[in-house]
This record gives structure tokens, C-alpha cells and sequence, in this order.
């Protein structure tokens, strides 16, 4: 959401993941792509997404969407992530605390993925 930041960023990633199902502009993340750059989607927005063709062709690329994948899938992400310290940013809370996450995900306060403590279960 930060202008000069999203400036900054242009052209410098190789690979964007996008897990977002919210109605989103997909050409902003592209932006950030270098040449052969690579576009995951595995989030559903609830309406269809309008991409400019102009910047897929002008850097070559590429737009790609797949399904969530098994265990086997996952964990093999995971050991990936694991070995190339790939790391999300979280906010962590408690299960107390999912009624609020909820009311301010509608509100779109959110920053981070909420991840639930289950040891507060």
C-alpha cells in the first residue's frame, strides 16, 4: 500500500506467490517482476482479475495459478523454505482472540496472516 516502496521494489523479484482471495490489483505485484519473472496464484478473488497484457509481454512474464497441494506437497515446501530461510510474516493469536481477527480482516486492518495458537485451545 506504500507508494515509494512499491517504486522501489519494481523489477527487483524473480517469483511473486500470491495467496490473496480478495479483490486485489494484480498489475501493481507485477510491477515488481524483473524479466522472466514468474506470477503464482493460489488465492481465489471472488471476481476475475484484470491483467494488462503490455506488462506480461514487455518483461516476458509468466502467470501461472495452481491448486493447494497434499502433504507430501506441502511438506516438501516447507524443507524448501526451511533450507532457503524463506519466512512469512505472521500475526500470531489466540483462540480467543479469532472473533476480533475475523472483524478486522472484514474491515481490511490486517497487515500479516493471522496464524491461531493452538495451544491456547
Amino acid at each position: 500500500k506504500n507508494a515509494e516502496e512499491m517504486k522501489a521494489a519494481a523489477g527487483t523479484f524473480d517469483f511473486l506467490l500470491c495467496t490473496v482471495s480478495a479483490e486485489y490489483d494484480i498489475n501493481a505485484y507485477l510491477s515488481l517482476l524483473g524479466v522472466d519473472g514468474q506470477y503464482v496464484i493460489v488465492g481465489a478473488p471472488p471476481t476475475p482479475l484484470a491483467l494488462g497484457a503490455f506488462a506480461l509481454i514487455h518483461k516476458r512474464i509468466s502467470v501461472a495459478g495452481s491448486l493447494i497441494g497434499g502433504i507430501k506437497e506441502t511438506q516438501e515446501m516447507l524443507d524448501f523454505c526451511g533450507k532457503k530461510n524463506i519466512v512469512c510474516d505472521i500475526e500470531t493469536i489466540t483462540a480467543d482472540q479469532i472473533d476480533v481477527a475475523y472483524e478486522r480482516t472484514v474491515a481490511g486492518d490486517v497487515k500479516y496472516r493471522f496464524v491461531i495458537d493452538t495451544a491456547s485451545f
